[in-house]
Order: structure tokens, then sequence, then C-alpha cells
């Protein structure tokens, strides 16, 4: 049975010239509205100011892009201090103008950035709202917005998962018919692209799986420009994406080219896809789960909710969590294929002893605040 799914959606909502809005960016800033919101409510429930919630989504907002940026460059990318510290921080090219957006974040950056921000923020002494206590609060959105967050990585097909035959699966081929389709600079023959299943052939191991790839080309395109289009510029590209297509760069192109009564040529590709974790999800989904119970810990207490309690559970259960993940996860830097433990694993560790003190430090003060009263 074909068990695997196809990915190939669109990481654009829409293009205008060089700007384009992608799912990331509207899913990243969704995040921080929908977290507001949720904000609004505790600061509300609680008899705090809202006001302070606008405040306080400026530090998390301004924290998180540079903390999520510089903590990628620096455990990633070192280099680019030296050889492109413009990218660092600009989210466009030069030459020629394209906006790119910031390209990498890093999750534990967003982290210890948003840990910094919020000492800051406390420091102004507003009643109610110590630093520990911020924390308990802030970390429940975080949780909502790290879901959504998650989701765009996967409309973006970034921090894959490891091949598997596991029945959800995905094949992520959006890059490839993004580039197909954007190939020749206006000169590209193809009209419409689509991928679905091979159920003529069966799985293979570690992921291998049969697709096709139908291709319809523009009225009026000749035979030779189309065979010239799929055994040049198809082939490299499939050849290519090695990490979502398995195929051999030294064979030919398997393909079948038909036409229409009309003249209008058709091409079917069969190659193979490979099915692969989809670990984007299984973090997004993990995170609305761990946002619903530190929600239900807080409306269970609120004003008198221990201090520490909910940050330390967070911490613990996250960072567990994204630990136990990068299992799934191909690296994302060739020089942790040389580490026993990635770099995200690495980081977590720091993260998770951090939960345990804090919730350690959270239940013998409420056991010493109990005994003196």
């Amino acid at each position: 049975m074909i068990s695997y799914i196809i990915w190939n959606g669109s990481p654009e909502i829409f293009s205008f010239g060089s700007f384009a809005l992608r799912w990331y960016g509207l899913l990243f800033a969704l995040g921080f509205l929908i977290s507001q919101q949720v904000l609004y409510y505790i600061f509300r429930k609680e008899g705090k100011p809202e006001k302070d919630v606008d405040t306080l989504t400026i530090y998390m907002v301004v924290a998180t892009i540079l903390g999520a940026r510089l903590g990628h460059v620096i455990f990633y990318q070192p280099e680019l201090f030296v050889t492109d510290p413009l990218s660092i921080l600009l989210p466009f090219e030069f030459s020629p103008f394209k906006f790119t957006g910031l390209q990498g974040l890093a999750s534990h950056g967003g982290a210890f950035g948003i840990l910094f921000a919020l000492w800051l923020y406390s420091r102004k002494n507003k009643p109610g709202q110590s630093y520990i206590q911020v924390l308990d609060r802030i970390v429940i959105v975080v949780a909502l917005t790290g879901a959504l967050i998650r989701l765009g990585n996967f409309f973006n097909s970034e921090i894959i998962g490891l091949p598997s035959n596991n029945p959800l699966s995905v094949v992520f081929v959006n890059k490839v018919t993004e580039g197909l389709m954007e190939n020749n600079h206006g000169n590209n023959p193809a009209e419409y692209i689509k991928v679905e299943k091979d159920k003529n052939l069966p799985e293979g191991a570690n992921g291998r799986v049969p697709i096709n790839f139908y291709v319809i080309f523009k009225k009026g395109s000749t035979q030779d420009q189309i065979n010239s289009f799929l055994e040049g510029d198809v082939k490299r590209y499939l050849s290519h994406y090695d990490e979502f297509i398995d195929e051999p760069g030294i064979t030919p192109l398997n393909y079948k080219l038909d036409t229409d009564s009309n003249g209008t040529y058709a091409a079917r590709i069969s190659t193979f896809g490979v099915a692969r974790h989809p670990a984007q999800l299984y973090e997004s989904i993990s995170c609305v789960v761990l946002f619903l119970i530190l929600f239900m810990i807080w409306s269970k207490h609120k004003e008198n909710l221990p201090p520490g309690r909910i940050f330390g559970i967070f911490m613990i259960i996250l960072w567990s969590l994204r630990f136990a993940y990068e299992y799934l996860k191909e690296n994302q830097v060739d020089f942790e294929n040389d580490l026993p433990l990635n770099m995200g694993q690495i980081l977590s560790i720091p993260l998770i002893m951090a939960g345990v003190l804090i919730l350690l430090w959270s239940y013998r003060n409420q056991s010493k605040n109990l005994d003196q009263a």
C-alpha cells in the first residue's frame, strides 16, 4: 500500500516584483499577534495593566528575531562574520536587488534573546511582574508561537527529517517544482507541473518511493525545446536536490512525451522521491499540546501561581522534546556529522538542566512559604 504523502505547496502566498509574501513570514507574525491577545487575557484576569502587554510584545519581537538570527550565525555559520557580515541582519540582497528575509534562525538563539530581553523588561520594577513571574506567563505564548514557526518551516521544506517508511512520511518536492518553473528567465517551455505517487511500483527501503512528475508545456513549444528542457534542466534539478529526489545523475531521464490533438505536449517523468519524517509537524503539534498544558496550569492558579512553576515545566518539556526530535532530523550543517550529539542537542542540555533547577526551586520555595504560613 502506498502510504507516503507528497508535499508540493508553495512557500509563497503571492509575489510582487522582488518582494514575496511567504507563509513562513505570515505564520511568524501571526504567532506574535495571537500571543499578544492571549497575554491581554492573562493580564486582564490577573488585574495587571493591559498596556504593559504592548511594551512586552515589542521586547519579545525584537529579542526573538535578533536572538534567533545571531544564534544561527554563532552556532551554525560563524564564518559569515568575516565573509558576509551584512547578510547577518539585512533581509535582502543587493545585486540584483532581492528581498530574501533572514535566511537562518535558531530557536536556541531566540530562547537566549528572550531570556535577556525579559530581564531588561523586569528591571522596570512593575508591581507583580518580577522576572520569574513574567517568564511564567511568557512561555505559555512562546509555545504557541513556536508551533506556528515550525509550521512555517514545513512550508519552506526546511529542517527536514531523516528518510523513513513511516506511513506519515512526506516527500518534499516544492523546491524542485518551484525551481523548474522559475528556470530559464522567461524561456521556460513548462506551463504547469504536478507530482503524483506512482502506484504501479512498490516502495523501497530508507524512504525511497516512486513518484511521477507531470509537465504540461506551453502551446507552441517545439519538441526540440522540450527535449532539451527535460534532458537538461529537469535532469539537473532532480539530481541536484538529492535530499528530496533520488535521481541518479549518470543515467538518462526516464520520461514519456505525448501530444494532444491541439499539438500541446505533456511529459510524464518517472523517478523516486525521498520520503522523510515531517519533523517540523512533530514539533509544531508538540508545541500546541504544550501550550494547552501550560495554559491549563495557569488557569488553575492565575495570580496565585507558584513562581517558576510554569517556566520550569516549559523548559524541561520543550527542550527534552527538541533533544529527542533531533534523532529524527537531518543535521543542519556538515560539521555536526562528526559530533556525538548535534548542535541542537548540545544547546538543549543546559536549558533542560536550567528547567530542572527552576522547578526544584519553585517547589522548595512553595514548601517554605507553606511552613511559614
